[in-house]
């Protein structure tokens, strides 16, 4: 059985409180929750993690790659948060690990505020998801399937 990482960036800890009006009242366990049921649809293992750390998210990508490369990862469903606007670190880790990556952003980045609206993760990443609420994280998975299988 495969696995799918879904990887959480900084401060995804705080979803249910952190800006509802933005972000939804859902928390970071119902989104794994969801997660959880997106991946079983597929016959796939869920490994979910979340990291306020930089080099960590890192980490977990270099770790990704390796996976992916051995046949036993199908890819990456990844909300770096804030350093998807900052992050030049993850967008090398990404490229580097050669692993599939799709962004995705619970909100709409493109209607906030500007310094939202550039990704150092897109350049690198196969999809980008966006403004779904966090039932883009089960969109996300079905698009990942779906693109391994083509």
């Amino acid at each position: 059985m495969k696995t799918l990482l879904v990887l959480n960036g900084p401060n995804l800890n705080l979803l249910g409180t952190r800006e509802p009006q933005v972000y939804g009242t859902q928390t970071l366990a119902d989104v794994e929750s969801l997660c959880l049921k997106a991946c079983a649809a597929h016959g796939l293992k869920l490994d979910f993690r979340q990291s306020n750390h930089e080099g960590e998210l890192v980490e977990y990508l270099h770790e990704a790659g390796r996976a992916q490369s051995a046949g036993t990862l199908l890819g990456v469903v990844l909300n770096a948060g804030a350093y998807t606007h900052t992050s030049v670190a993850l967008h090398d880790a990404i490229k580097g690990a050669g692993v599939t990556v799709i962004e995705l952003h619970i909100s709409n980045v493109h209607a906030r505020e500007p310094f939202r609206h550039h990704s150092y993760i897109s350049p690198v990443a196969r999809a980008v998801m966006a403004g779904f609420g966090v039932q883009g994280y089960a969109l996300a998975i079905d698009g990942l399937v779906a693109m391994a299988a083509a």
